[in-house]
C-alpha cells in the first residue's frame, strides 16, 4: 500500500491485527466442537456406558467432566496470562501458549479413555485463555487508533467463524464408524495452531511492551516497521516519546500490585478500569447468549441446522459490528445494543410463557426474536467487549489487568454453561424454568443498560495514550465531551507543527501536557 512520505502507512498495523485475530477462531473452533463430538455414535461406544437398558451412552458426570474441564483451563490460562505477557511478551506469549493447546489437542487425539481426554481438554483450555488475553492486548498495542475498535473486535469474528467451521467439521465425520469421527474434527486443530504461530516469528512485538521492559529502541524498531516509516522518522519519534512519557508518569506512581488493580484507587482509578472490564465481561455471559436452547421447542428437528442458524446469524451480524465501534462510537452503542437484547429477551420470555410447544406461529416468535436478540449480541457486547476491557487500562498493568477481566468472562462461562441445564429443564433438582429462563436474561441485560451508562466511556479516536488521560481527569458521563476536547487539542498540535524531533523534548512535553490537563479538571 502506497502512502505520503513521512506519513505512517495504517495498512501494516491493521494487517498484523487483523492476523493475529486468528486466535479467536482457535477459541471459537475449540469451544464449537465437543458438543457435536459427544453425539457421535462412535464416541459414544468408546466413551459411554451401559445404561438400565444395556445401551450404551454418555453419563451425566462424563458429558459435565469433558464439557465443563475446559472452561477451569481457560480460567486459570487467562488469570496466568497476565505474568506471562508482562514477562515474555504478547508475541512470544501467545506461541508459547499455543505450545500448550497443541498438548493438549495431542492428548484428545490419542486419548482411548476419559481421563486421558479430559487432561488435554484442561491443557487446549489453558492455552485458549492465556491466547484469548494476550491477542487482544497485542491488537490493541499495535493497531492505529482510528479504526483500533474493528481491528480487536475482528477477535470476536473469528470466534464466530471458528464456531461455524467446528459446525460443519463435525457434521461431515460425524457417521464415520471409526476413532477419526472425532480425530479428524479435534487433530486439525494442530493446523489453526501452526497457521498463527508461523505468523508470529515473523510478527513485530508490541512497541508498548517493550518500553515498559526498558527496550526503547527495540519499540522504536517496532513502531518504525508497524508504521513502514524509518526508524529516524518524525512519527516514529514522536510515538516512541508518547509511549515512553506515558510510561514513566506510570512508573512515578510506584509498583501496580493487584490489590491496587482491584480496590487500591489513586489518580490513574485502575479499580474503576478493572471491575469496568470485569462487569462488561461478566455481563456478556449474563447476557444469555449461552443460554439460548428454546431452540429445541421450535418445531426445528435436526439440530445441526439449529447451529449453523445461529452460527450464520452471529458471524453475519459480527460485521456491521466492527464498522459501528469506531464509526459511533463505544458508549451510546453499548447502551443501545442493551436495550435492544433486553426488549428481545423478555418478548421471549413472555411470549413462551403464554403459549404451548405445539404453537408454531408463537414458537416462530420465539426464533425470530432470539435471532435479533442473537444479532444485537454479535453486532455490539460480542465484539465491543474485548475491544473496551483490553484499551482502557494502562501500559504498565494492562497484562494483569486484562489477565483479570478475561478470567472473570471464563468462570461465569463456566457456571452458566453448568447451570443453564438444571435451570431450564424438569425433573428432580432441576428448575424447570423453560423459556422463564428468558425473565433471568433480560433481566441481566436491563443492568448491562444500566452498567453501559454510568461505566463505559467513550474513548473512539484516542490513542492508548489518550485514554490513559481521559480516566485521569475525566467522569465516565462526561467522557464524550472531554474525548472531543482531547482531539481538539491534538489536531492544534498537529497544525502548529506536528512531530517533534527528539524523544527527550517530546517526552518532556507530554509530561507537560498531563500537568496542563490536570489544571483543568475542574473546569470540564
Amino acid at each position: 500500500m502506497k502512502h505520503i512520505a513521512g506519513e505512517p502507512s495504517k495498512g501494516m498495523a491493521a494487517a498484523v491485527g487483523m492476523f493475529v485475530a486468528f486466535g479467536g477462531f482457535l477459541f471459537g473452533y475449540d469451544t464449537g466442537y465437543i458438543s457435536g463430538v459427544k453425539a457421535m455414535p462412535y464416541f459414544i461406544n468408546l466413551y459411554g456406558e451401559p445404561n438400565a437398558a444395556g445401551v450404551r451412552e454418555i453419563t451425566t458426570a462424563t458429558d459435565s467432566l469433558i464439557t465443563s474441564i475446559l472452561s477451569a483451563g481457560t480460567f486459570f490460562g487467562a488469570i496466568l496470562s497476565g505474568q506471562v505477557g508482562t514477562i515474555l511478551g504478547r508475541r512470544i506469549g501467545i506461541a508459547a501458549y499455543l505450545v500448550v493447546f497443541c498438548a493438549g489437542v495431542a492428548c484428545q487425539t490419542a486419548a482411548k479413555a476419559v481421563p486421558l481426554f479430559a487432561v488435554g481438554r484442561v491443557l487446549a483450555g489453558l492455552g485458549v485463555g492465556g491466547v484469548s488475553c494476550l491477542v487482544p492486548i497485542y491488537q490493541s498495542e499495535t493497531a492505529p487508533k482510528q479504526f483500533r475498535g474493528a481491528i480487536v473486535g475482528a477477535y470476536q469474528l473469528f470466534i464466530t467463524i471458528g464456531l461455524l467451521i467446528a459446525a460443519v467439521v463435525v457434521e461431515r465425520t460425524q457417521s464415520r464408524n471409526d476413532p477419526s469421527c472425532y480425530q479428524i474434527p479435534i487433530g486439525i486443530q494442530f493446523i489453526w495452531a501452526a497457521i498463527l504461530g508461523a505468523g508470529l516469528l515473523v510478527l513485530p512485538e508490541s512497541p508498548r511492551w517493550l518500553v515498559v521492559r526498558g527496550h526503547d529502541e527495540r519499540a522504536r524498531r517496532s513502531i518504525a516497521r508497524l508504521a513502514r516509516l524509518p526508524i529516524d522518522a518524525p512519527y516514529v519519534t514522536d510515538e516512541l516519546a508518547n509511549i515512553v512519557a506515558s510510561v514513566h508518569h506510570e512508573r512515578s506512581l510506584g509498583k501496580v500490585s493487584y490489590p491496587e488493580l482491584l480496590w487500591r484507587s489513586n489518580e490513574s482509578r485502575l479499580p474503576l478500569r478493572v471491575w469496568t472490564g470485569i462487569g462488561f465481561q461478566a455481563l456478556q455471559q449474563l447476557s444469555g447468549i449461552n443460554g439460548t436452547t428454546f431452540f429445541k421447542n421450535s418445531g426445528i428437528q435436526k439440530p445441526f441446522l439449529i447451529t449453523i442458524a445461529t452460527n450464520v446469524v452471529n458471524v453475519g451480524m459480527t460485521l456491521p459490528g466492527l464498522w459501528a465501534v469506531d464509526a459511533l462510537g463505544r458508549r451510546y452503542t453499548t447502551i443501545y445494543g442493551s436495550a435492544g437484547m433486553a426488549v428481545c429477551q423478555l418478548i421471549v420470555a413472555v411470549t413462551g410463557a403464554a403459549i404451548s410447544v405445539t404453537n408454531q406461529a408463537g414458537q416462530k416468535v420465539l426464533v425470530a426474536f432470539t435471532c435479533i436478540y442473537i444479532a444485537h449480541f454479535a453486532a455490539i457486547w460480542g465484539p465491543f467487549a474485548w475491544v473496551i476491557t483490553s484499551e482502557i487500562i494502562p501500559n504498565a498493568a494492562r497484562s494483569n489487568g486484562v489477565s483479570l477481566t478475561t478470567g472473570s468472562q471464563w468462570l461465569l462461562n463456566f457456571a452458566i454453561g453448568y447451570a443453564t441445564p438444571y435451570l431450564v429443564d424438569k425433573g428432580p433438582g432441576k428448575a424447570g424454568l423453560g423459556s422463564n429462563v428468558f425473565f433471568i436474561w433480560g433481566g441481566c441485560c436491563v443492568i448491562g443498560l444500566v452498567f453501559a451508562y454510568f461505566f463505559v466511556a467513550e474513548t473512539k479516536g484516542l490513542s492508548l495514550e489518550q485514554i490513559d488521560l481521559l480516566y485521569r481527569n475525566s467522569s465516565v458521563r462526561n467522557s464524550p465531551k472531554y474525548r472531543r476536547q482531547i482531539l481538539e487539542e491534538n489536531l492544534q498540535d498537529e497544525t502548529k507543527g506536528a512531530y517533534l524531533s527528539t524523544v527527550h523534548d517530546k517526552n518532556t512535553g507530554a509530561v507537560g501536557h498531563l500537568e496542563h490537563v490536570d489544571s483543568e479538571k475542574e473546569a470540564v
